[in-house]
């Protein structure tokens, strides 16, 4: 990996890092994204390795059993693993890849990784996404996986700051897709080259 690292120290390529709570909207904005840059060969969306049922909803990820993902791990598969609500989530080792390449790749992450994301790729923005604590309630009501109590509990949980030698830049997607969608592809377009500008 620190090979892999320094060559995409040097790289133009970067790692555009997604976090936020959950119901902030992280997998909806880059759906958006996604949409408005389509066709651009220089934008890469990671598809994370997940310890979850595919046919959980939300994020398209790939499914694997804790075994398979135990597997993965000490094969170097993942670039970056993280633990998080019981579950364990694997940044494919080839996007490292894509930077060395001189792409962007665009990942959706957790704030407590952040410093082994920073560590496996040099090059690194961090968007922060964020809502109002009362769209946030009724966003994660509206998926009906938790109770209502379960929520309040997570709302009230100190949330890990984001700081770190990386670029942040903070998007707030409590009012329309449009809005939140557009600010995300403007933090994209400044690291793809100009034809892929729409």
């Amino acid at each position: 990996m620190g090979q892999a690292a320094t060559a995409a120290h040097g790289s133009r390529g970067r790692l555009v890092v997604v976090v936020g709570p959950s119901g902030a909207g992280k997998d909806t904005l880059m759906d958006f994204a996604a949409r408005r840059l389509s066709g651009s060969p220089d934008l890469v969306f990671v598809r994370r390795v997940i310890t979850r049922d595919g046919d959980a909803g939300g994020e398209d990820h790939e499914a694997v059993t804790e075994e398979i993902f135990e597997d993965m791990a000490k094969a170097g598969g993942f670039a970056v693993s993280w633990n998080a609500h019981g579950l364990r989530y694997g940044i494919p080792a080839e996007t490292l890849q894509h930077i060395i390449a001189g792409r962007v790749a665009i990942a959706n992450g957790s704030r407590s990784a952040l410093p082994h994301f920073r560590a496996a790729f040099p090059s690194m923005v961090v968007i922060n996404v964020t809502a109002r604590p009362e769209v946030l309630a009724a966003r994660l009501e509206g998926r009906g996986r938790e109770t209502r109590e379960e929520i309040l509990r997570r709302l009230q949980r100190a949330s890990p700051g984001i700081s770190g030698d990386f670029e942040l830049v903070t998007i707030d997607n409590s009012g329309s897709l449009d809005e939140a969608g557009e600010a995300m592809v403007a933090v994209l377009k400044r690291y793809l080259p100009v034809s892929a500008d729409r």
